[in-house]
């Protein structure tokens, strides 16, 4: 959860944070509200998905935020 505070050039070009294996939380020790608070210290604009590959949690937002991101290239051409 200090990784923006060490990386803060990376978090303030970043556009998305994402926060994977989050069905290990129980078991770590991660403060994802203070994750979250410090990238946002950084960069106010950056957008935050939390996911977990092996309950499926959040990969379907995660997957409108890729095919949106596509779509905006595609228009752009």
């Amino acid at each position: 959860d200090d990784k923006p505070l060490k990386y803060p050039h990376m978090f303030q070009a970043a556009g998305l944070l994402l926060i994977t294996k989050c069905d290990l939380l129980p078991y770590v020790e991660f403060d994802v509200d203070a994750c979250i608070a410090r990238a946002r210290q950084i960069n106010p604009r950056l957008e935050v998905l939390q996911l977990s590959s092996r309950t499926g949690q959040g990969m379907d937002v995660w997957q409108q935020w890729l095919l949106d991101r596509l779509s905006a290239v595609a228009k752009t051409g």
